[in-house]
């Protein structure tokens, strides 16, 4: 792979490589690990990146990969930039003939997740999204019992996802993670909301296997100056007339990672929580209640399969990633060797980043407008 951003001190940068690792499917070839030219040497030259394959900017490394023979060249491009910086080197390596993997949220604009979707589709390469608490074996669990019809009819989703590391002004600090977040030309119109508020949009379509419809939203900024969101109360509306709540924040003063998700069903209903990810824990109307692990009694093969170590031992964040890159690369890898891409493979895509944009424009519309109810247009 190739590296757009992710150079030194980047957080997510480091995960994503990371986590591409794990499997032992995927090589860091070249990069262009920042904005500033010297900068994204260094860091090519910190992560042994080979000297001629360190690149001064994206559009100088996907010309010059695109020049070199089939069998040398990068098979692919990863987005670590902040949200601005998404659309521009994902359009340019579509259209030069690479496949793209991207952070979230997709896109700084509706309009440009529109045009993406677009330049996706008319390229014919593969594009995936790292919504990565869809890689964690008890969530896929938890889509496998739905879709298998074991919970009934859905009628209930309450979805959370808290955090707190914002309720001081850490923007005015040297902290370069939460001074982008807080900037609309960086991180576009949703704070809060476009940060975790799309991973609690995500995880509740994939797991019911429902659209969101409707919301109804209620935004707010607490930290002084703070023009985006920071806290939100959301009500959902999906399809087959399933209601459901939504709550995000990064103000909820000593939570640290705190997203969980119940899912009520006329048969049970289930509930996980990524602080506790080993555990799927399932209610039922006529039984004593479950908890499913990975590997352990009842647990669908199908989920059991993207556990790395055995039964008892944790995984976590890094696994959630890897489990996308491994994903995507045997689709990749597929390709290569003459298959047809897959029309539902197991990672977020272009569809779903789409879905992101269309629930933060959706969302934003709705509070301002006194929490009125707000279609997600398709």
């Amino acid at each position: 792979m190739g590296m757009v951003g992710g150079g030194q001190g980047s957080f997510i940068g480091d995960v994503h490589r990371r986590a591409s690792r794990i499997d032992g499917m995927i090589d860091l070839v070249c990069g262009a690990f920042s904005s500033d030219a010297e900068r994204s040497l260094q860091s090519a030259e910190a992560l042994g990146v080979a000297p001629e394959r360190a690149y001064k900017s994206f559009e100088e490394m996907i010309k010059k990969e695109a020049e070199l023979p089939e069998n040398e060249r990068m098979d692919f491009v990863a987005i670590v930039t902040p949200n601005h910086m998404h659309f521009p080197p994902a359009k340019l390596a579509l259209e030069s003939g690479f496949h793209v993997i991207c952070d979230k949220p997709v896109t700084l604009t509706l309009e440009e997740a529109f045009d993406l979707q677009k330049v996706v589709k008319s390229s014919g390469k593969i594009f995936a999204l790292t919504h990565n608490y869809t890689g964690y074996p008890m969530v896929k669990q938890a889509r496998l019992m739905i879709a298998n019809g074991e919970l009934g009819e859905l009628r209930k989703v309450v979805v959370h996802y808290l955090q707190g590391w914002m309720s001081t002004a850490v923007e005015e600090t040297e902290n370069k993670q939460a001074s982008w977040r807080v900037d609309p030309k960086k991180s576009g119109i949703g704070g809060a909301l476009g940060d975790i508020g799309t991973h609690a949009e995500n995880l509740t379509e994939y797991i019911t296997g429902k659209k969101i419809v409707e919301v109804a939203a209620d935004l707010s900024s607490f930290g002084a100056g703070r023009v985006l969101d920071d806290d939100g109360n959301i009500l959902l509306r999906l399809e087959g007339n399933t209601k459901g709540s939504l709550s995000i924040s990064q103000i909820a003063t000593g939570e640290e990672n705190n997203l969980g998700i119940r899912i009520y069903g006329t048969k049970g209903s289930v509930a996980w929580y990524q602080e506790n990810p080993n555990e799927l824990t399932a209610y039922w109307l006529d039984k004593p209640k479950q908890i499913f692990t990975p590997g352990g009694n009842g647990t669908y093969p199908e989920s059991t399969e993207y556990t790395r170590v055995p039964p008892g031992h944790p995984e976590g964040y890094l696994e959630g990633f890897a489990t996308i890159y491994r994903s995507f690369a045997r689709e990749v890898e597929a390709v290569k060797n003459g298959a047809d891409l897959s029309e539902r493979p197991d990672f977020p895509t272009i569809d779903d980043g789409l879905r992101g944009m269309q629930f933060i424009y959706a969302s934003v519309a709705s509070s301002d407008n006194n929490a009125a109810w707000v279609s997600l247009k398709n």
